[in-house]
């Protein structure tokens, strides 16, 4: 698979934190394993492998035998997180998924790795856009979508603090490190800016571009509150209908297809609970090849893109 580019300054791969945050849990806890199918490198476990060579289970690359052992791992007593590339975890194994992890309530760990376009030139097959609508479609399985660094390692720490089967997308795409208003919770929004003009709602990637996108639409005026939506399932509930009563409008934004993803779980909250406009940016079907950072400013998921798409939905609304 394609290479990493360097992160620019200020600009972190999330797979660092969550690569640090298992070294440390599975020096505390010897109960905790991972589970990969030949993916240590892409997975940065390269260290985590010299420091516990009996604490990694190497599958090969077969998905289904990964997530199967990983479920098996969970019935003995172990913690396993099974960490594999998103594409393939999630869509090869979506029916060892289904049936060995969320129908049993098992306590196995996903972890997506290089979520959404972060392989953008390897094309369709290696990105994994759909991934959030196939899991969160199993009520019993909680969703987890890391915006940045710290919120990728505390996450970790509360999945393996649970018990119950998570998936959590790991973004190998650049981000900043942001400023958090409230310790992350699973199932609790975070409110990262005030407005009263428009709620943008992000999760993973685009939580940095919203708040840059609110930034330009203070600029002319507009105050855009701004909510990481880091839980997708079970998805706070309270802080949709508190953000369409409250300002009127909402736009999603997710690396993610625009169905079924996070725009489509907001959007059965709005339509049932309090209908407000409402516009869903995300990528619309299948992507070509191309760079990653190109695909997002083809699909409009860049700061400005986030800014136009608000002003349209103001338009719509008659603001």
């Amino acid at each position: 698979m394609n290479a990493a580019p360097t992160p620019a300054p200020g600009m972190f791969d999330c797979r660092d934190s969550y690569a640090r945050t298992l070294e440390a849990l599975a020096g505390e806890d010897r109960r905790i394993v991972a589970v990969v199918n030949d993916s240590v490198g892409s997975s940065k476990l390269g260290k985590f492998r010299e420091m516990f060579p009996d604490q990694l289970v190497n599958v090969g690359i077969a998905e289904q035998n990964m997530v199967g052992v990983g479920a098996g791992l969970a019935n003995g007593g172990k913690v396993p997180f099974v960490s594999g590339a998103a594409c393939f975890l999630t869509a090869r194994a979506l029916e060892q998924i289904k049936a060995d992890v969320a129908y049993s309530k098992a306590n196995v760990k996903l972890c997506g790795i290089s979520s959404g376009v972060a392989y953008g030139e390897l094309g369709a097959t290696h990105h994994s856009i759909e991934d959030l609508a196939w899991l969160r479609a199993m009520r019993e399985l909680t969703v987890i979508v890391p915006c940045d660094p710290s919120e990728t390692a505390a996450a970790i720490r509360a999945a393996a603090a649970m018990d119950g089967p998570v998936f959590i997308r790991i973004s190998r795409m650049p981000v900043p490190e942001l400023d958090h208003s409230a310790p992350f919770a699973i199932g609790r929004a975070e409110r990262m800016r005030e407005g009263g003009d428009i709620t943008i709602i992000a999760t993973g990637t685009l939580v940095y571009r919203a708040l840059a996108a609110a930034a330009i639409l203070d600029r002319q005026g507009i105050a855009a509150r701004v909510i990481n939506m880091a839980t997708i399932t079970p998805l706070d509930e309270e802080a949709v209908v508190d953000a369409a009563r409250e300002t009127g409008a909402i736009l999603t934004a997710e690396e993610h297809v625009v169905r079924g993803g996070l725009g489509g779980a907001v959007a059965e909250i709005v339509a049932t609970r309090h209908p407000v406009p409402m516009r869903i940016l995300g990528f619309d079907g299948f992507q070509p090849t191309g760079s990653a950072e190109w695909l997002m400013e083809r699909a409009g998921l860049t700061s400005d893109g986030i800014a136009r798409s608000a002003l349209d939905l103001l338009a719509q609304r008659g603001t």
